[in-house]
Protein backbone atom coordinates (compact mmCIF):
# COMPACT_ATOMS: atom_id res chain seq x y z
CA UNK A 1 0.00 0.00 0.00
CA UNK A 2 1.62 3.53 -0.87
CA UNK A 3 1.97 5.95 1.92
CA UNK A 4 -0.76 9.01 2.17
CA UNK A 5 0.47 12.31 2.20
CA UNK A 6 -0.86 12.58 5.75
CA UNK A 7 1.73 9.72 6.80
CA UNK A 8 4.65 11.88 6.13
CA UNK A 9 4.93 14.84 8.40
CA UNK A 10 7.17 16.65 6.32
CA UNK A 11 3.96 16.51 3.12
CA UNK A 12 1.93 17.14 5.74
CA UNK A 13 3.61 20.47 6.99
CA UNK A 14 3.91 21.99 3.22
CA UNK A 15 0.63 20.73 2.11
CA UNK A 16 -0.66 22.85 4.97
CA UNK A 17 1.94 25.51 4.28
CA UNK A 18 0.32 25.58 0.29
CA UNK A 19 -3.03 25.39 1.96
CA UNK A 20 -2.34 28.32 4.39
CA UNK A 21 -0.58 30.30 1.18
CA UNK A 22 -3.70 30.14 -0.85
CA UNK A 23 -6.49 30.81 1.50
CA UNK A 24 -4.15 34.46 2.53
CA UNK A 25 -3.62 34.66 -1.56
CA UNK A 26 -7.43 34.52 -1.90
CA UNK A 27 -8.19 36.79 0.56
CA UNK A 28 -5.40 39.27 -1.03
CA UNK A 29 -7.28 38.92 -4.39
CA UNK A 30 -10.81 39.34 -2.75
CA UNK A 31 -9.27 42.82 -1.22
CA UNK A 32 -7.74 43.76 -4.63
CA UNK A 33 -11.17 43.27 -6.15
CA UNK A 34 -12.97 45.26 -3.77
CA UNK A 35 -10.18 48.02 -3.97
CA UNK A 36 -10.50 47.62 -8.14
CA UNK A 37 -14.45 48.04 -7.43
CA UNK A 38 -13.39 51.49 -5.22
CA UNK A 39 -11.50 52.92 -8.06
CA UNK A 40 -14.16 52.22 -11.00
CA UNK A 41 -17.00 53.47 -8.87
CA UNK A 42 -14.62 56.44 -7.50
CA UNK A 43 -13.44 57.02 -11.19
CA UNK A 44 -17.39 56.90 -12.86
CA UNK A 45 -17.96 59.73 -9.95
CA UNK A 46 -14.61 61.91 -11.48
CA UNK A 47 -16.07 61.31 -14.93
CA UNK A 48 -19.70 62.43 -14.01
CA UNK A 49 -18.03 65.02 -12.07
CA UNK A 50 -15.97 66.49 -15.30
CA UNK A 51 -18.72 66.06 -17.50
CA UNK A 52 -20.86 68.82 -14.80
CA UNK A 53 -17.83 70.87 -15.55
CA UNK A 54 -17.41 70.88 -19.09
CA UNK A 55 -21.25 71.46 -19.04
CA UNK A 56 -20.74 74.92 -17.03
CA UNK A 57 -17.46 75.70 -18.81
CA UNK A 58 -19.04 75.79 -22.18
CA UNK A 59 -22.25 77.54 -20.19
CA UNK A 60 -20.04 80.19 -19.34
CA UNK A 61 -17.97 80.79 -22.71
CA UNK A 62 -21.44 81.19 -24.02
CA UNK A 63 -22.53 84.54 -21.77
CA UNK A 64 -18.69 85.37 -22.19
CA UNK A 65 -19.48 85.46 -25.81
CA UNK A 66 -22.68 87.34 -25.43
CA UNK A 67 -21.86 89.90 -22.83
CA UNK A 68 -18.85 90.62 -25.72
CA UNK A 69 -21.50 90.87 -28.44
CA UNK A 70 -23.64 93.14 -26.31
CA UNK A 71 -21.13 94.84 -25.11
CA UNK A 72 -20.19 95.69 -28.58
CA UNK A 73 -23.64 96.48 -29.89
CA UNK A 74 -23.99 99.21 -27.06
CA UNK A 75 -20.69 100.73 -28.18
CA UNK A 76 -22.13 101.11 -31.67
CA UNK A 77 -25.22 102.38 -30.52
CA UNK A 78 -23.36 104.99 -27.92
CA UNK A 79 -20.85 105.99 -31.32
CA UNK A 80 -24.65 106.32 -32.64
CA UNK A 81 -25.55 108.57 -30.13
CA UNK A 82 -22.66 110.59 -30.09
CA UNK A 83 -22.98 110.99 -33.27
CA UNK A 84 -26.61 111.93 -33.83
CA UNK A 85 -25.90 114.88 -31.06
CA UNK A 86 -22.76 116.49 -33.01
CA UNK A 87 -24.81 116.03 -36.31
CA UNK A 88 -27.18 118.45 -34.27
CA UNK A 89 -24.74 120.50 -32.95
CA UNK A 90 -23.31 121.11 -36.15
CA UNK A 91 -26.92 122.04 -38.13
CA UNK A 92 -26.66 118.69 -39.98
CA UNK A 93 -30.16 117.25 -39.69
CA UNK A 94 -30.01 115.04 -42.75
CA UNK A 95 -27.17 113.01 -41.31
CA UNK A 96 -28.71 113.16 -37.65
CA UNK A 97 -32.08 111.62 -39.42
CA UNK A 98 -30.09 108.96 -41.05
CA UNK A 99 -28.02 107.88 -37.52
CA UNK A 100 -30.97 108.22 -35.71
CA UNK A 101 -32.98 105.62 -38.63
CA UNK A 102 -30.39 103.51 -38.36
CA UNK A 103 -29.93 103.74 -34.54
CA UNK A 104 -33.78 102.78 -34.63
CA UNK A 105 -33.12 99.78 -36.81
CA UNK A 106 -30.72 98.92 -34.72
CA UNK A 107 -32.82 98.70 -31.56
CA UNK A 108 -35.12 97.46 -33.16
CA UNK A 109 -33.31 94.20 -34.51
CA UNK A 110 -32.14 93.79 -30.94
CA UNK A 111 -36.00 93.87 -29.44
CA UNK A 112 -36.90 91.12 -32.35
CA UNK A 113 -33.93 88.71 -31.37
CA UNK A 114 -34.99 89.33 -27.83
CA UNK A 115 -38.56 87.31 -28.04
Amino acid sequence: MAPSRTDNPEMAKKHLKVRTEAKRLKTEMGKVREDQLCLIEEQSKLMTRFGEIERQCNELKQEAQMMAKQSALTRLKLELMLGILKAREGGDLVQAANLTRFLRKIVAMEKANAI
